[in-house]
């Protein structure tokens, strides 16, 4: 018994040493870590996306050549965009269903900057299709916005659901508008 406690009190055992081993453990631990990090970097790094992408994400577009009711496509991250140049019939008319009774209820004012132009991403919000109603001889559904045929979903001037299985309205896209003629979208 004697002997013991004079081990334990001469540093052997545990002490100074567990400590030291602890952090060495710790140290490598660490070292190990910071290596794989700075040699996955790379790898991680290759799967930003390239400049010529990063450029794609916002596009500008002159609106000056668009006449009162005409309706343009744009490309925007591989997505249609629909822009709408509203006649004051349609702006009217998408303003007073605001009280309709709505799939997904949304006021006109809040899906426009400026009540002529409509900008939305033209995807039907059901299976992905790109509904029709950008060309003057499309069919423009019961409401007078778009019709998506594949499964007769209706859209109305403001591009609100009206009929049909889509849940949700077509999607309004980040855009500002950068002078009376040029808008940004992304």
């Amino acid at each position: 018994m004697a002997q013991s406690a004079v081990t334990h009190a001469a540093g052997g055992g545990h002490g100074a040493e567990g400590t030291r081993r602890d952090f060495l453990y710790i140290a490598a631990g660490a070292f190990g870590a910071v290596g794989t990090a700075l040699a996955l970097w790379p790898f991680i790094n290759s799967m930003n996306p390239s400049a010529d992408v990063l450029a794609l994400s916002s596009v500008e577009v002159d609106l000056t050549p668009m006449q009162l009711g005409q309706r343009i496509t744009v490309a925007w991250r591989g997505k249609p965009v629909f822009i709408d140049r509203r006649t004051p019939e349609q702006i009217a008319r998408a303003q007073a269903d605001n009280t309709a009774d709505l799939p997904d209820p949304q006021t006109d004012k809040a899906r426009v900057k400026k009540p002529e132009w409509l900008i939305m991403v033209g995807v039907c919000t059901h299976l992905g299709c790109v509904p029709l109603g950008q060309k003057a001889t499309d069919p423009r559904g019961d409401f007078g916005g778009w019709f998506c045929p594949c499964h007769g979903s209706h859209y109305d001037t403001s591009g609100r659901i009206r009929k049909g299985p889509a849940p949700k309205n077509l999607p309004i896209p980040e855009y500002a508008f950068l002078d009376d003629n040029k808008v940004r979208i992304g």
